[in-house]
């Protein structure tokens, strides 16, 4: 039995198809618009979604992203009366199952979705096998789905091609799909198209009998004769000059070849894996990739997404890796300050995931002497960034790091409005409170009849009567230092000057706060002024 869901604005429709479903064995629920179908896919979970076009909140084919991207991913068979070859080329390409078109009968309706739920149930008994993911590491939809598709081309023997931006570990899952494949016992070679020369490369491909040209002392079999048994993964497939394209085709096609300097042909039973971060259906269309090879790389296709597209799984990558590279370098484990995740989030990851564990690896190697990677061990390009992100117009809520403290600010942000245009709309989201001396601050709990004062309250910066790179730079950075300074007295006064409590509000660890205070001099004012000074 499967539960289904059918969301069409047609209430007639919806309640025949539901007793037709009921007949069947089937569960079934009805929504009459896309936002209604949302709430129900958030409360339940559905094998099959019949799917209606024209709703009266929207196109149903806008759903299909989300559908595709759920956790557990419904089979989608899109039913609607305004049917034109685009949509159902666009419905398919964006992971519908079928596309059925009104009026259409009750049979072909049921037809549709006993195939649906046949594809649905052989896809869920492959996936029951357990997945070697090897050094995959993540656990974002994009991944998942990632993995699925993974663990799909693992049951066949069918060519793959890996595509991705550099850094997103196109090898990574190349080798994945070889340990989960029926050849896992076989060899995985690897020929990187794109470090060879082209007088090298046939040599390499196809090998060569003893005394082939100037040099060859001994005979060598080729990578391709070399992974008889196993799986071919060329990287970066899309480097390969147009005359070795054409003499590997017919590899693919025969599975046969001839070494260079032989008479003989020499048979191999191979998979092949190609990875590329580049745009082979454009080449072939501007002649620099055949088109024939394309097709038959292209069996299966599986996109890897960019770091940027998941960066929910950036915390697990790190600490992942912080833990590999601390037992490699024979250091002590780390913790990581909670600005060091924001940081690593406001950046865009143009590297991908390489990038990111060389930042790591860098981050860990200043942090050697210390229990804590801090914020300062991070590139300063990845720390300007953040700064940025943190003041950018329209933010909205703070970032994680800086989470609003308690109450609402009932005062002005002088000194932030002073410092830079429109900080203190940014201070007042954040929950910052006023800076300027002698305005009322945020509700403190010793004070139920109005807060006090803030204690010695910076000066807000004075913005410069010149207007060279340099004067702008240093009016930044006071600007920037004195809203830092005013969350800080903020901060102890709501936690009446206790640091543990202080620090966890502010989601830092105490040597962090404590480096932020000694940089400010607070801690030194609130003792100087009387402030309570709880540790």
């Amino acid at each position: 039995m499967a539960n289904v869901l059918i969301i069409d604005d047609d209430e007639l429709f919806c309640e025949m198809l539901r007793s037709a479903m009921e007949m069947e064995g089937h569960a079934s629920s009805a929504a009459h618009s896309l936002a209604d179908g949302a709430r129900l896919l958030e409360r339940d979970v559905f094998d099959a979604v019949f799917l209606d076009v024209r709703l009266p909140d929207g196109n149903g084919l806008d759903m299909l992203p989300r559908l595709r991207h759920m956790a557990s991913p419904p089979e989608i068979i899109i039913v609607t009366a305004a049917g034109d070859p685009d949509g159902a080329e666009l419905a398919i390409t964006d992971g519908a199952w079928d596309y059925v078109e009104k009026p259409a009968s009750l049979e072909q309706m049921r037809f549709s979705l006993d195939r649906a739920l046949r594809h649905r149930n052989r896809q869920t008994r492959q996936l029951r096998r357990p997945l070697d993911t090897g050094g995959i590491v993540g656990a974002s939809q994009r991944l998942a789905a990632c993995l699925e598709r993974l663990a799909e081309a693992a049951m066949g023997d069918a060519a793959v091609l890996i595509t991705g931006e550099t850094g997103t570990g196109k090898e990574l899952f190349a080798r994945a799909l070889h340990r989960n494949s029926r050849r896992a016992s076989g060899p995985f070679i690897t020929l990187d198209c794109a470090a060879l020369s082209r007088s090298l490369l046939q040599s390499e491909l196809f090998g060569y009998q003893r005394g082939a040209f100037t040099g060859a002392m001994e005979s060598r079999a080729g990578l391709i004769r070399q992974a008889h048994g196993g799986t071919l993964f060329l990287d970066e497939v899309g480097e390969l000059p147009l005359a070795q394209q054409k003499a590997f085709l017919r590899v693919l096609q025969e599975r046969r070849f001839r070494p260079i300097g032989s008479k003989e042909e020499v048979e191999s039973d191979f998979r092949l894996v190609a990875a590329t971060n580049r745009n082979l259906p454009g080449m072939a269309e501007r002649g620099a990739f055949r088109k024939d090879l394309l097709f038959r790389l292209q069996a299966v296709e599986l996109q890897l997404p960019p770091l940027r597209e998941r960066k929910e799984d950036i915390r697990e990558l790190v600490t992942t890796h912080a833990e590999r590279i601390c037992r490699r370098d024979g250091i002590g484990a780390k913790g990581f300050d909670p600005e060091v995740f924001e940081a690593l989030a406001a950046h865009d990851w143009p590297g991908n995931v390489r990038e990111l564990v060389n930042v790591v690896e860098g981050a860990l190697l200043l942090a050697r002497e210390e229990p804590v990677v801090q914020l300062e061990h991070l590139p300063v390009p990845l720390r300007a960034r953040m700064v940025r992100h943190r003041l950018a117009p329209g933010a909205g809520a703070a970032p994680p790091g800086i989470p609003a403290m308690v109450g609402k600010a009932n005062a002005t942000c002088a000194a932030a409005a002073t410092a830079m245009p429109g900080m203190a709309d940014q201070a007042v989201q954040w929950g910052l409170g006023g800076f300027a001396p002698g305005k009322a601050c945020m509700p403190h709990p010793a004070a139920p009849d109005g807060p006090p004062p803030c204690p010695a309250e910076p000066s807000p910066a004075r913005q410069p009567s010149c207007g060279t790179p340099q004067a702008w730079k240093d009016y930044r950075n006071a600007a920037l230092g004195s809203v830092e300074k005013g969350y800080l007295h903020h901060l102890l006064l709501a936690s009446e000057g206790n640091i543990t409590r202080a620090a966890r509000m502010a989601g830092l660890s105490r040597q962090r706060l404590y480096a932020l205070l000694r940089k400010h001099g607070v801690m030194r004012q609130w003792v100087d002024d009387g402030a309570p000074d709880k540790k």
